[in-house]
């Protein structure tokens, strides 16, 4: 029996925090981010995600306002 791999670099921190947020997340991957020992590094992706989706959206309409 294999065992689930644990090991998740950022990159993939990411990819499945960005596919999740947008809603395109596979079963697959969801299970997969669910075996991890910790949430800990999801989290903070998670919240630098959000605070850069704002920002870039603040800055996108300040830009065109402008």
């Amino acid at each position: 029996m294999q065992q689930p791999d644990t090991n998740n670099s950022l990159w993939n921190v990411f990819k499945s925090v960005a596919a999740s947020m947008f809603g395109v997340q596979t079963h697959k991957n969801y299970e997969h981010d669910f075996k991890q020992k910790s949430f800990i590094p999801f989290l903070l992706v998670g919240i630098v995600f959000v605070i850069g989706l704002v920002v870039g959206l603040l800055l996108l309409v300040k830009f065109i306002l402008a």
